[in-house]
């Protein structure tokens, strides 16, 4: 799968939530349903994958909690 292709799956599918779901949901709801579009068309994702972080030297061991 080429990048344009990529790109096209992941902006047919980000409309298609916007238009389904309309405005003023948590951004939990869109992800999910935005996860389960990306699915159903043959990805695969991972959510909020956790990043090392490190602030005035200290490491933060947090960031997002995989799913």
């Amino acid at each position: 799968m080429t990048e344009n292709e990529l790109a096209t799956i992941i902006v047919d599918s980000a409309f298609k939530v916007h238009t389904t779901l309309g405005p003023g949901l948590l951004e939990t709801v869109y992800q999910a349903a935005l996860a389960y579009e990306l699915e159903k068309r043959g990805l695969h994702v991972a959510r909020e994958r956790g990043i090392p972080a490190t602030y005035e030297e200290v490491k933060l061991e947090l960031g997002f909690v995989p799913i």
